[in-house]
């Protein structure tokens, strides 16, 4: 089980391998994402809160990365933070996420991202629930969720 300790150590001395890395242009980007989905996932933008179509569903499955459908967080993990946005204690797997420090907004905080495709995911917070105490804040549109067989 990762915990904070873990993620600062990623964000400050390199990040776990992925299994496979998927690198396009931008404009491959455009021709497989919503505009929206593009802001946010290759341009590091942010959904407003409470809006994001994942935000509520808490339905059997895993979500994988919306640009190149890495597995990133299962259902069984999400809780419901109150905070806008869904919110996941831990990746599906250690190599899923990468981790960037993040000085931008007068503030340091630690960006999530997808370790195979390196999309913008959002953030993570030292203020979940045990037992890891981490808060994966991530934006619905950077995720897509596929529903486990006989839950559709």
């Amino acid at each position: 089980m990762l915990t904070w300790k873990d993620v600062i150590r990623f964000s400050t001395k390199g990040n776990p391998t992925p299994e496979r890395r998927v690198e396009k242009t931008d404009t491959e980007w455009k021709e497989i994402l919503t505009p929206e989905q593009f802001r946010i996932t290759r341009q590091k933008g942010t959904e407003r809160p409470h809006t994001g179509a994942l935000c509520s569903i808490y339905d059997e499955g895993q979500y994988n990365c919306v640009c190149c459908n890495t597995p990133l967080f299962d259902s069984t993990i999400k809780f419901d933070s109150s905070s806008g946005w869904p919110s996941f204690t831990q990746p599906i797997k250690e190599n899923a996420i990468k981790y960037h420090k993040d000085i931008s907004f007068g503030m340091v905080r630690v960006e999530v991202m997808c370790n195979t495709c390196d999309a913008h995911l959002g953030h993570i917070f030292p203020d979940g629930p045990e037992p890891s105490g981490l808060r994966y804040c991530i934006n619905s549109e950077s995720m897509q969720l596929e529903k486990e067989e006989g839950n559709e």
